[in-house]
């Protein structure tokens, strides 16, 4: 059974710097895109940044200039650095993963930006 773990959400002031990781966990094969989404109380679930398998990369505008996404295949891991956050960054954020056949999400894990 396939399996998304993240890490390294928290609590950080304005300004700070978060590092998410994801890795998929059990069999899973040919992952196309990768990426984060997010989600804040009482809004929609939103892209924040997608990354294909051969590197190119889709960011929000929001996140744009800010946030650096990357991925490793071999490690079936995917990274979010997230630089400069505000208080709007505020959410859960859920790591995706999706293969020609399913589309795999993480558990969430929260991120809370306040001073």
């Amino acid at each position: 059974q396939v399996q998304l773990v993240e890490s390294g959400g928290g609590l950080v002031q304005p300004g700070g710097s978060l590092r998410l990781s994801c890795a998929a966990s059990g069999s899973i094969f040919s992952i196309n895109d990768m990426g984060w989404y997010r989600q804040a109380p009482g809004k929609q679930r939103e892209l924040v940044a997608v990354i294909t398998r051969g590197g190119s990369t889709n960011y929000a505008g929001s996140v744009k200039g800010r946030f650096t996404l990357s991925r490793d295949n071999a490690k079936n891991s995917v990274y979010l650095q997230m630089n400069s956050l505000k208080p709007e960054d505020t959410a859960i954020y859920y790591c995706n993963m999706r293969t020609p056949r399913r589309n795999y999400w993480g558990q969430g894990t929260q991120v809370t930006v306040s001073s």
